[in-house]
């Protein structure tokens, strides 16, 4: 399989069609194995995947030390093909504890020193804060990070999670390559004022969540149990009555999934792949068995009949509940 790429907006990169999430092989969705995170990643790698994303507050550096191993011991060849996309500017506690967002220009500077050193790189090709910082202009956040381009340290610069306004308010500070931003079939929000102005902006996307932490991955029970830290165990969309009628609607995707002879987690991604040139899906696969099932995706081909029947198993607005606990929810902008 060749893997085909997308620009990653008017301002960056070409990457690859698919790109791979890396922040469940350290935090947030129970243990994983170093080892077989490591393997997945450079099996992505081989497998042509370049954008690798991470944040420096995944286990407080543990995930950036992760893929800085990962790309230590990968083949050269392998190595210099890697992008590397970093989210900063969440704060943490040494217990874990979730403290607020630092958009300061002097911050940013210091965050990715940091990073760098992680990483083991002498760059970060996209960097961008995760979360707008309600005290900071995001002109000053931007235009730090634009100083970091000018010094070499930065490639491009992105945004997360942030709405229109602040992403023409952005744009206008420096050239953006692409917003961060969870989307999938049954997290659609962007799809009504955020993404049209980023295809008039020329900005790309790249979407997170597209399984929706596994929720519509196919693999998800209701018996399920959640090991302790894992984020799904206070996500509304996890939880009871929700979380049933979410599953009902994986069933009715499933029936779609195997008249074509896919899997479920295949035609949610295909999904995503066939919104636009403009988007690039994250995977969050921690194993390679579930990387090789996402890379899979690249080979279905979505008809007009099949995107209708998927928009009629799961339209816009179907899913229970909302994407974060009311508390995180506050941090999102729309």
């Amino acid at each position: 399989m060749t893997m085909r790429t997308r620009p990653l907006g008017t301002a960056g990169p070409q990457v690859s069609a698919l790109g791979l999430g890396c922040m469940g092989m350290s935090a947030l969705y129970g243990e994983a194995d170093r080892a077989e995170s490591i393997a997945t990643i450079h099996a992505a790698l081989e497998a042509g995947v370049t954008l690798l994303d991470t944040g420096d507050f995944y286990a407080m550096g543990h995930n950036e030390m992760l893929i800085g191993e990962a790309l230590r011991t990968a083949p050269a060849a392998r190595r210099e093909q890697a992008l590397t996309s970093v989210k900063f500017g969440a704060l943490r506690g040494p217990d874990g504890s979730w403290l607020g967002y630092d958009g300061r220009p002097a911050a940013v500077k210091s965050f990715a020193a940091y990073s760098l050193q992680r990483l083991g790189v002498d760059h970060i090709d996209v960097y961008r804060i995760a979360r707008l910082d309600p005290d900071v202009p995001i002109e000053d956040t931007v235009g730090a990070i634009a100083e970091l381009v000018d010094k070499g340290y930065v490639r491009h610069i992105g945004l997360s999670e942030v709405g229109a306004q602040t992403i023409r308010r952005a744009a206008a500070t420096a050239p953006i390559s692409d917003l961060q931003i969870e989307y999938s079939l049954i997290s659609r929000g962007i799809e009504d004022e955020i993404l049209p102005t980023t295809r008039e902006l020329g900005i790309a996307v790249t979407a997170y969540g597209v399984l929706s932490r596994g929720l519509i991955s196919g693999h998800f029970t209701a018996d399920r149990q959640l090991g302790q830290g894992d984020f799904r165990a206070m996500s509304p969309r996890f939880q009871g009555d929700n979380l049933r009628h979410n599953l009902n609607l994986v069933e009715a995707l499933r029936k779609i999934a195997e008249q074509k002879g896919v899997s479920v987690a295949q035609i949610a991604i295909a999904w995503v792949l066939s919104r636009g040139e403009d988007i690039v899906p994250l995977v969050g696969a921690r194993r390679r068995d579930r990387l090789t099932e996402a890379l899979g995706a690249l080979g279905v081909t979505l008809e007009p009949a099949d995107l209708a029947a998927i928009e009629e198993a799961v339209p816009a607005g179907a899913a229970a509940g909302d994407r974060y606990p009311a508390a995180q929810m506050a941090h999102l902008e729309s």
